[in-house]
Formats: structure tokens, C-alpha cells, sequence
């Protein structure tokens, strides 16, 4: 059996590990009966001396770096070659499930235990990152780990704080990292050949189509605006239907058109209105202003600024029809981020292979893969989960998946990592 193949009950073998680490991981939480891991504390602590004892335990050389990143080396054929890093994160969001960013760093200590085993070195080293935090959690700035490798972390990240007030900056220096050496976590771009993540799909598409596994073929880039229609209140009972500019009877017309709009355009883009205010508020009154949120995603950027235009445009058109006033004002924007085009070649063969058909299908979520395609070429691979259900506790895998899923990782590591 070449190592390619991996027999049933080396895949099963595998797969109970993953999920039991995956349960050991979940106990390490701030809050009890739930799971709550967050950067900087004392569970982030717990959770890296953990993944660097499963690392150092697949032969690899382990360090924890400038931002609290876990990480970890298997070296390749020659000493110093370029490595296939592999990983996602380790911190939760608040009440999380157990699979999201952890399946990730565990199913990448399957593929380098297997080498391990096997005594068996590919041209690339491989290198694990456990990144110490994506989800934003504590502090409310998104993807500090990878941003730290990537070396693309802004300065003025140190000075944000928590809910008690203690800074970034405080909190790495309670946890014993050094606030002025975040650069040193920075890795040089001829250190990594390319990033590959392995995450739940957090979504339903893969279950729907009865497949374990697919393809990523992009982040979705986002755009978040505050919206307005402003009109004139005024009397319930005086004021007749044919005289009234009525803001909330016009945001109404234009969230129906929002999702007509983009249903129209194609599967892959979604919109959602998020929160209504409507002003005054009393049930005898013509509502005068109302204030709303607009996010609106896909994977790429020229049909997702298309859409958004087009919106737009509706908002405007309703708006001058019913006598009132439309504004809009993008407070946050992200640009799509497509993985690379040879990765996903590469994964399609290899999941032809292992569960006998590919599915290719965007990422309607951030991941670290954002931060890593700023250098690196970024391949991504999906695990179907129960119900579409993440950053919940419901969130769930099967155990069969968990195997096709170490089968297929191990499988495009051996790809790209021998050449």
C-alpha cells in the first residue's frame, strides 16, 4: 500500500483520534458547560501546551511564536526547505461548537503523524499552526494570529481593549509575550510554499449534496453599510394613504427587492438586512425615518460591487417614488479572496479519489486563509457538518468524514509536498 492509501482502519484509527482531541480541546473553556476559549487567556494557554504535546508527539519540532501562535515543524528531505503550513485556529467565539478551527489543526497532526510513522520525509517540510486567534472574540479585531505570521498586523492593534479595558498590549504581557517583538512572528515569504486550511463548511450545501468534503474556491469579499429612507411622520388616523411618506413602508419595498434582487443574480452572492430601526416608534404614528443594515457577500468582487450598485439603485428609485430621502454609507468593506487555482485542481483529483466525486462551493465566512493569500498561495478544503449549524454548540461531524477528511489532506499534502 503506498502512502497514499490509507486502509480503513488506519483512516478509522485517525478519525477517532481527531474527534477524541477534538473533546479533549472543548474542555479547555472559560465558561463552564459551554465552550468559550478566547485570545491571551489562561484556556489559550492550556490549549497551546496541549497541540504542542500532540505535535512534539507526531516528530515535530514545536515553539510558540511572538503572538501566541502554536507551531509546529516536520522537517523535509533537506534540511531548511520551504514547508506546506498547515493549520487554522484555536480560540472560540462565545457558547462555540468544538469543530470549527480546531478539526483543522488536528486533522494536519494526523498527516504529519502518518509521515511520522511511516519514517517517511517529502521535499517540503510541513509545518502546523494552531493561530491564536480568528474569531475576534475578545478584543473585537479579527484575525490577529495569522495577521501576526503574515507579518501584516497594524500597530495600533496593541492599543485595543477588551470589555474590562485591558489593552492587547497588557494582556500579552500577562500572558508573558512581549507587546514590542509582535514582529518577529512574521515569517519570510520563501519560508512557505503555501497554506492549507481544513474547516467545517458551516454551512448546509455539502449535506445537501450528500458529500463529506469540498472544494473552496474563494472567501467571500463583504460589504456592511448603515442605510436610511427618511420621510415625514405624522398622524395615523389624519394623515390620508395618497399624502403619506412613510420611511418604513418604503425600507419594506426595498428589503423585498433586496432579496429578489440577489436571488436573482446567481446562488453564490447573499444580502441580508440585519436591523430595523424604525423612528418615531409609537403604533399611532407615521414612522419618519428608519435606519438599516446592509451585508452583502461574494466570492467575487466585480459581480458582488455590480449587485450592490444595482441595490442601490432600487433604494433610490423607491425612494424618490414615495416622497422621501435614501442615504447609505459603507462602514466596512473586505475584498474577496480566491484560493489558488492549482490547489484546487489538485484537491478536485483528490476528492474524486476519496469519496468518488468533487463540489466546489465559496466560503460565506472569514477564515485564516484571508490573511495568509496576502503572501502565499491558500488552498482550502470543507467538512460537511450536521445541519449547516457552527458557532453553536449543536455543531457537529461524523466520524466517517473526520477520515475521508485526514485521507484527503494527507493526499494533497503528498501531492504538493513532493515535487
Amino acid at each position: 500500500m503506498s502512502f497514499m492509501e490509507m486502509g480503513a482502519a488506519c483512516s478509522a484509527q485517525a478519525a477517532a483520534r481527531v474527534m477524541a482531541r477534538c473533546d479533549e480541546l472543548a474542555t479547555l473553556s472559560a465558561t463552564p458547560g459551554a465552550l468559550t476559549r478566547v485570545y491571551l487567556s489562561p484556556q489559550h494557554r492550556q490549549a497551546n501546551a496541549l497541540v504542542g504535546e500532540w505535535m512534539q508527539g507526531a516528530g515535530m519540532r514545536v515553539w510558540q511564536d511572538s503572538v501566541g501562535n502554536i507551531c509546529g515543524r516536520y522537517e523535509g528531505r533537506r534540511t531548511g526547505a520551504s514547508a506546506l503550513l498547515l493549520g487554522s485556529h484555536l480560540d472560540t467565539v462565545r457558547d462555540a461548537g468544538r469543530y470549527d478551527g480546531m478539526l483543522g489543526v488536528i486533522t494536519a497532526i494526523e498527516v504529519v503523524q502518518h509521515l511520522h510513522d511511516q519514517q517517511r520525509r517529502l521535499d517540503h517540510a510541513i509545518e502546523i499552526v494552531g493561530f491564536a486567534d480568528e474569531e475576534g472574540t475578545r478584543f473585537g479585531i479579527t484575525l490577529l494570529g495569522s495577521r501576526g505570521l503574515s507579518g501584516t498586523w497594524p500597530a495600533h492593534w496593541l492599543d485595543e481593549t477588551d470589555a474590562d479595558g485591558i489593552s492587547v498590549a497588557q494582556a500579552m504581557l500577562d500572558f508573558g509575550l512581549d507587546p514590542l517583538k509582535v514582529g518577529e512572528a512574521a515569517r519570510a515569504r520563501h519560508e512557505i510554499a503555501a497554506y492549507l486550511e481544513l474547516h467545517i463548511e458551516q454551512g448546509p450545501c455539502l449535506e445537501g449534496e450528500n458529500l463529506a468534503l469540498g472544494v473552496v474556491t474563494a472567501i467571500n469579499g463583504a460589504r456592511r453599510l448603515n442605510c436610511s429612507f427618511k420621510g415625514q411622520a405624522g398622524h395615523a388616523g389624519t394623515v390620508p394613504m395618497g399624502h403619506r411618506q412613510d420611511a418604513l413602508a418604503g425600507a419594506v419595498q426595498w428589503m423585498a427587492a433586496i432579496e429578489a434582487g440577489t436571488r436573482a443574480a446567481g446562488p453564490q452572492l447573499v444580502a441580508t438586512v440585519g436591523t430595523v430601526q424604525c423612528h418615531p416608534g409609537a403604533v399611532n404614528v407615521i414612522p419618519g425615518e428608519v435606519t438599516l443594515t446592509l451585508d452583502i457577500r461574494g466570492p467575487e468582487d466585480v459581480a458582488l460591487d455590480a449587485l450592490l450598485q444595482q441595490l442601490l439603485d432600487q433604494a433610490g428609485t423607491i425612494a424618490a417614488q414615495r416622497g422621501l430621502r435614501f442615504s447609505a454609507q459603507t462602514y466596512y468593506s473586505i475584498p474577496a479572496t480566491p484560493c489558488d487555482k492549482s490547489i484546487q485542481q489538485s484537491l478536485e483529483e483528490v476528492l474524486l479519489a476519496v469519496q468518488g466525486r468533487s463540489l466546489s462551493l465559496p466560503s460565506g465566512a472569514g477564515h485564516d486563509a484571508i490573511a495568509m493569500a496576502d503572501h502565499w498561495p491558500v488552498g482550502m478544503l470543507f467538512v460537511r457538518c450536521k445541519g449547516g449549524i457552527s458557532h453553536n454548540p449543536a455543531e457537529s461531524i461524523s466520524a466517517a468524514d473526520a477520515g475521508l477528511a485526514v485521507q484527503a489532506l494527507m493526499q494533497l499534502v503528498n501531492r504538493l509536498g513532493c515535487h
